[in-house]
């Protein structure tokens, strides 16, 4: 591994080529994850009904490149519908830096303005029609991937 100015730690192992550490929490400090990631995030807008609330835009990963470093003790979680999906924020602040998404719960839907500055290089943002969820999943090539490692 080597450190970089600004783009964070590196993975140099071959199904890793390319990710760096991204850092992030809540807006209070009582909860901090790691996440390995590319520096050029594909974020999702979904448009499903708490999506639209909380305005959520997140990126998917793996949950073997996901750490939960501190503030498992502040984290509540909130479900409806299926309950496939635990929405966990922070029982401080009220901050949501991650989740377990309905399409990938094998994984995390991670939200780019909770991560730490200087290892995000770019960002694409891709609409998901939550609204019409099931067809939306059907008709996406790859979102289900995404939690793979």
């Amino acid at each position: 591994m080597a450190n970089s100015e600004n783009t964070g730690e590196i993975r140099k192992q071959s199904d890793d080529e390319g990710l760096v550490k991204h850092t992030g929490g809540c807006h209070c400090g009582a909860v901090r994850f790691q996440v390995w990631a590319l520096p050029d995030l594909h974020v999702f807008s979904c448009s499903c009904s708490i999506c639209t609330k909380k305005q959520n835009h997140h990126f998917i990963v793996p949950a073997s490149r996901f750490s939960l470093l501190q503030g498992a003790e502040s984290l509540t979680t909130y479900t409806f519908n299926t309950h496939i999906a635990k929405h966990m924020f922070c029982k401080t602040c009220g901050v949501q830096s991650f989740y377990k998404p309905r399409s990938n719960p094998d994984g995390y839907g991670v939200m780019p303005h909770c991560l730490d500055e200087g290892t995000v290089r770019s960002v694409r943002l891709e609409e998901f029609n939550g609204k019409e969820w099931e067809n939306a999943m059907g008709q996406h090539q790859t979102i289900r991937s995404m939690s793979k490692a």
